[in-house]
């Protein structure tokens, strides 16, 4: 799939929830990493980055690596008591077109990153500072949580989170993402007509009573 702006700008109307549901063979990202700003969405390729917990040199290597339409996905193996990426950093990444941002690992500068209205997200914040020691590892498979994370996998976030999609299977992920979207419009409007969810899902036929 290529990842047109007209394609972005229609799968930014999907919640994460539509997509998480049809995306049996990947992945959520852990729950405690969070966006900064929950009112943007984020579509882009997987630049996965290696890195060490507090030291921000590969974060670094990593912006100047990456490409427009990337999604930075920095695991600093979910060490939070130092701010590993900040408001020039994000500054960076915007100008070069980059998605997004995702840190295993905590931030800071959230307020001016917030309103730069560029896409980060992070464990937690903290004001420490960091070293630059520790050299990246560049565009190669981690694992979050759970979650493993393929250069060039299809990543897609809203307020809710980060869903990781297989690159090999993201035209039906979407396709049935969509198919769900369309559909829930119209449980929407059975709802606003007074219809019991129980009744419109089908769940009152799992009550014996």
């Amino acid at each position: 799939m290529i990842l047109t702006k007209e394609k972005i700008d229609f799968y930014s109307q999907l919640p994460t929830g539509n997509v998480a549901d049809n995306n049996p063979n990947g992945y959520v990202l852990p729950s405690d990493i969070k966006p900064i700003d929950p009112s943007l969405h984020l579509i882009g390729r997987a630049f996965p980055v290696d890195c060490a917990p507090k030291d921000n040199l590969a974060l670094h290597r990593g912006i100047e690596a990456a490409k427009a339409g990337d999604v930075l996905i920095f695991d600093c193996k979910g060490f939070t008591e130092g701010g590993h990426f900040g408001d020039m950093m994000a500054n960076a990444c915007k100008q070069k077109g980059i998605a997004g941002v995702i840190i295993n690992g905590s931030c800071r500068d959230s307020q001016d990153i917030k309103e730069l209205g560029f896409p980060v997200y992070a464990k937690a914040y903290c004001p420490a500072s960091t070293v630059k020691v520790q050299k990246a590892g560049l565009n190669q498979t981690i694992t979050i949580g759970t979650a493993t994370i393929h250069p060039g996998d299809l990543i897609f976030g809203d307020g809710d989170g980060v869903v990781v999609i297989p690159q090999n299977e993201e035209d039906v992920v979407m396709e049935k993402a969509v198919q769900k979207f369309e559909k829930e419009k119209e449980i929407l409007k059975r709802i606003l007509a007074g219809e019991s969810t129980m009744k419109i899902y089908g769940f009152d036929k799992l009550i014996n009573d």
